[in-house]
């Protein structure tokens, strides 16, 4: 029995990629699903003299791509709505993958200052001691500093769509006319806002990257990075930084968050249902001195965001703080009983981390982010009622 192409599924709805989309009957056992092939080396044909020993095409060497990673990049590449995609060992060895391959000594780069600490790392510490890669960061929101910024060694601009963690909001469609106008590439970490929330590629990025440790695996067990885009961008990161470097993912992993990745549609209605209600709650308690929610009305770029996503959600990242102290905000999370105290985020159990007032990104947050520090607050799938009654139950125990 022939079964249809599961490479062409053009014209699907996102429940039909999430399932679909990657994978293939096994040739050997027939088995339904994409099997877990833990092996290095393939087969070589029976003259392999002619082979090119860095080919991406998989069947040779795990390094160079597995069976597995195979099945994940067309799964991602579907779901993103790109060309391409090369899976990572994980979301920091995505970024550095992009910057390693598509920059040079003496190059410039225009980085949002509200943005992950690896990426903002990256560009203050390693790349410019290592490679002399200058960086200039600038508000995102604000286009007219994006412009100015801009350099004849300019090579790309780097953002993130909902900025960790302050939940700026990056203006997507504006960024990438600005990037094309100077002939140079924009580079958007999707981390926070997954397919079928949005797809930064349709409004113009050129590169798209995730970590997929987070809402695309979905479950908090294993651990990888993405870059999707055209074919001609992600070429060059499979051979530089996978096949030379050797930041490849590994099978289990990739076998694991294929796996995750099925559901993807159905927890993010989850997620994206849950988070207004539990920030919309949280403002609305005195005791509760701020929340960043692109979801509010009060958030700076909520217009933009309601735009930006056109109806389908805000996401389910949050920060809050509460009116007092680093220690009363560490009493209000020992408090809790079912949101978990642990970094991380988009995991099928919520998440939340006590932030304090130091460290180098924080001159580049808001005010009350300086003055209270925050709490980066990952809404899982849990009830909305439960969580709802779990920060209340903890905020009448704090005070």
């Amino acid at each position: 029995m022939t079964r249809p192409d599961k490479h062409n599924l053009d014209g699907l709805s996102d429940l039909t990629l999430a399932v679909h989309a990657g994978n293939t009957v096994d040739p050997g056992s027939r088995a339904l699903r994409t099997p877990l092939v833990m092996a290095n080396s393939y087969a070589l044909d029976d003259d392999p003299s002619q082979i090119s020993w860095s080919s991406t095409d998989g069947g040779l060497y795990t390094r160079n791509t597995g069976v597995n990673q195979l099945a994940l990049q067309h799964k991602l590449a579907a779901l993103e709505g790109g060309e391409d995609a090369v899976a990572l060992a994980s979301g920091v060895a995505a970024l550095h993958a992009v910057f390693f391959t598509h920059m040079r000594s003496g190059d410039h780069v225009i980085v949002a200052d509200a943005t992950y600490e690896a990426t903002f790392k990256l560009f203050t510490d390693l790349l410019p001691a290592k490679y002399g890669i200058e960086a200039t960061f600038v508000d995102i929101s604000d286009l007219d500093a994006v412009r100015a910024s801009l350099r004849p060694r300019t090579r790309m601009i780097i953002t993130e769509v909902v900025a960790n963690p302050t939940t700026k909001v990056a203006d997507i469609a504006a960024l990438a006319e600005i990037a094309h106008a100077a002939g140079i590439l924009l580079v958007v970490d999707s981390t926070f806002t997954p397919p079928p929330l949005f797809r930064p590629l349709r409004e113009g990025a050129d590169l798209v990257v995730h970590s997929l440790t987070k809402y695309i695996n979905g479950h908090g067990d294993a651990m990888g990075g993405a870059v999707i885009g055209r074919r001609e961008l992600v070429q060059p990161i499979k051979d530089e930084a996978m096949v030379d470097v050797g930041g490849v993912i590994s099978p289990f992993n990739a076998w694991q968050i294929v796996r995750g990745s099925v559901t993807l549609p159905l927890r993010l209605r989850q997620h994206l249902a849950s988070a207004p209600v539990l920030a919309q709650t949280l403002e609305d308690d005195p005791r509760v001195a701020f929340v960043a929610y692109p979801g509010l009305e009060s958030h700076p770029q909520h217009a933009l965001a309601a735009r930006q996503f056109d109806g389908r959600g805000f996401g389910a990242m949050m920060a809050f703080a509460l009116d007092g102290d680093s220690d009363l905000h560490n009493r209000f999370v020992s408090n809790l009983r079912l949101i978990t105290s642990a970094v991380s985020l988009g995991h099928d159990e919520s998440l939340i981390v006590h932030v304090g007032t130091e460290g180098p990104r924080v001159r580049h947050y808001p005010e009350p982010f300086r003055r209270l520090g925050h709490l980066r607050f990952s809404v899982g799938l849990e009830d909305v009622a439960d969580l709802r009654a779990d920060l209340l139950a903890a905020l009448d125990a704090t005070f």
